[in-house]
């Protein structure tokens, strides 16, 4: 995918942390994004987890809101790890759902932006009444599972 985005991230050798700083109207933040394990069978599948680096204690916080002016470069920075990480964990489904519901329809209406794009690298699929479906840009997903093809 080729969107404006950070290009400078570093990561841990096991390619399960992103960092990269933000910077727009409100400075210089830290991102911080981080796959963890969640299920090992039928297929491993990793929760996306995303957010600012909280300074105090070095962890997520998946609720702050920085409000930095660059959301859809963050969004694409996101974008680019989930390929990044496939590239070593081809396998692996990747779980993801905003920390609240505004964050999830945001994350959806992303994907629904850039489906064209997206399904040419990825299997899509949103979560909705109890059960996976594939991706449908006007699904009211409450969370969306990525496949690398």
């Amino acid at each position: 995918m080729q969107l404006d985005r950070y290009f400078l991230y570093e990561t841990n050798p096991q390619y399960l942390i992103y960092k990269f700083h933000s910077d727009g109207c409100n400075g210089h933040i830290m991102k911080i994004i981080e796959y963890t394990r969640i299920q090992e069978k039928p297929e491993p599948v990793y929760n996306l987890a995303f957010g600012d680096i909280n300074i105090q204690t070095g962890t997520i916080d998946d609720f702050s809101v920085s409000n930095n002016g660059d959301r859809d470069k963050i969004l694409a920075t996101v974008a680019a790890t989930v390929i990044a990480f496939t590239d070593h964990y081809p396998g692996a489904l990747i779980f993801a759902q905003g920390s609240t519901a505004s964050r999830t329809r945001l994350y959806r209406m992303s994907i629904a932006k850039h489906h064209n794009e997206i399904s040419g690298i990825f299997d899509i699929y949103g979560f909705i009444k109890d059960q996976w479906e594939p991706f449908k840009p006007d699904g009211a997903y409450a969370a969306f599972l990525a496949k690398r093809k």
